[in-house]
């Protein structure tokens, strides 16, 4: 701390707390470490600051070594962009408007090697991430240096730049980045369940989660769009809490794979109910697009699903899909306390009648009704068979023929189809009498976390970071 606290040696702060962090994991499950103790009663506000700006911008730095791998930043609205969304595209192409380059998903440069992109990303996040292990650390030990991570504002003096982010919105960054990619290694994976666990602590608590969800700290989150699918592009200054959920989301679409990373998936699941279950009980209303929420909720149903012979026996994947159902089922009974707008919460159930048949497959393949004490599954069901009979009925009466856009079946096998206006209208009219039975006593609750459950995962990640601090005084010493 006193590296961090003079003048002259302040420039130094980033080894300072990297040797901090590492200190203060040596052995500290087995010994009353010295180091954890001194984290919990630190109060000396003018450190924790320096301490806040330093893990912003080494964050940023970290953040710029993916984007310096793919340049990901949405590409702006042009005459070009116009016509090819369009569909018009070949007009450029006709008329010698566009230049001769290869497509591009990263915002109109040309696409590099693919190989070596994915080489290049197995390398990151870069060195400079071990800071990463002490910012846990604090923020697990320290209320108080939890709460200034997270309200402290950018000092106009620290960089010359006309845009300079909140310490914690680049953390937020960051961790989208790392997450996207979790999937690539071992090493990138355990930096992404850090982070994720961070956040977690953060939204447990309902002081710091009012904080997040305030107009007095909404930012600008620049967040991972290396590959598709892509969340909705937000332009400006957001709610945190948001962008806290876009780094969920975005994490549980893009690591998917039949060797599931179960623990990073439970985080991913557990932040998101966390925050619904903040937000309903506060009665919280934010703009979002919950719309792409469920849809990636109930992908992961369909997922779950598609490979449950590959799933189904791994190591704690019956509580991860406790809590998938929990936060949809958490979501339709509270949805009137927190979403916008009734279309939200209709197009939840809408997409929740849609995908019926999977819900019923996904059930009996995983023996779901069997733990009904610990999740909601016949909630779900229920909704979703309550609506297929009104549905049935309508048709029945002759409600509609097969007028609408495309039609709309979940295992429909009548000659008459109603589309999607004709199902959404009978959605509408069919609260009346739908009845959310099944739901599981206390829906919203969780457990809160504790740092003994995750002692082995802890002490990779500090073998990890110690790794990574030689290598950087080896290259601080090659200089």
């Amino acid at each position: 701390m006193k590296f961090i606290n003079d003048p002259a040696t302040s420039s130094m702060s980033f080894e300072a707390f990297v040797l901090l962090g590492v200190l203060a994991n040596y052995n500290k499950f087995e010994i009353q470490n010295p180091y954890q103790l001194r984290l919990a009663d630190f109060v000396n506000e003018a450190s924790i600051k320096q301490i806040v700006y330093t893990i912003g911008a080494a964050s940023a730095r970290c953040r710029e070594d993916y984007i310096a791998v793919q340049d990901d930043a949405p590409e702006g609205w042009s005459f070009g962009s116009v016509l090819t969304l369009m569909g018009l595209g070949g007009i450029l192409a006709a008329t010698g408007l566009a230049k001769s380059r290869p497509t591009s998903s990263n915002g109109g440069k040309p696409d590099p090697d693919v190989d070596a992109v994915k080489q290049s990303f197995a390398q990151l996040p870069g060195l400079r991430a071990a800071i990463l292990l002490g910012t846990y650390d604090f923020v697990n030990a320290n209320k108080l240096f939890a709460f200034t991570f997270i309200s402290s504002r950018p000092i106009s003096a620290v960089e010359n730049s006309p845009r300079i982010e909140p310490p914690f919105a680049a953390y937020i960054s960051l961790t989208s980045y790392i997450t996207h990619h979790a999937h690539r290694t071992t090493r990138s994976s355990l930096y992404a369940r850090l982070n994720l666990l961070v956040l977690r602590i953060l939204i447990e608590d309902n002081t710091i989660c009012r904080r997040l969800a305030h107009d007095e700290l909404k930012s600008e989150v620049r967040l991972c769009r290396h590959r598709q699918p892509y969340l909705p592009t937000t332009r400006g200054e957001r709610h945190l809490i948001l962008a806290i959920m876009d780094v969920a989301l975005d994490g549980a679409n893009h690591n998917l794979r039949k060797k599931l990373d179960v623990e990073l998936y439970s985080l991913l699941l557990g932040i998101l109910l966390r925050v619904i279950s903040f937000l309903s009980k506060s009665r919280i209303r934010l703009q979002y697009h919950w719309t792409e929420l469920w849809r990636s909720l109930l992908s992961l149903i369909r997922f779950f699903a598609s490979y449950a012979s590959d799933l189904k026996d791994l190591p704690g994947v019956p509580p991860l899909l406790d809590t998938l159902v929990n936060t949809i089922a958490l979501s339709l009974s509270t949805g009137d306390a927190f979403l916008p707008s009734a279309t939200e919460y209709d197009d939840l159930f809408y997409k929740l009648v849609e995908t019926g048949d999977v819900l019923v497959k996904f059930r009996d393949l995983y023996n779901l009704s069997e733990r009904k004490e610990t999740n909601s599954i016949g909630t779900l069901v229920g909704v979703s068979e309550h609506y297929y009979r009104l549905i049935e009925e309508n048709k029945r009466k002759g409600g509609g023929g097969a007028t609408g856009v495309g039609r709309w079946t979940s295992g429909v096998s009548s000659a008459v189809f109603l589309g999607p206006e004709q199902v959404a209208e009978v959605i509408k009219n069919g609260y009346e009498t739908l009845a959310i039975e099944g739901a599981k006593e206390g829906l919203g609750e969780w457990e809160r976390y504790r740092e003994a459950a995750e002692k082995g995962f802890l002490k990779k990640v500090g073998r990890v970071v110690v790794a990574d601090a030689r290598e950087l005084v080896e290259e601080t010493l090659d200089i």
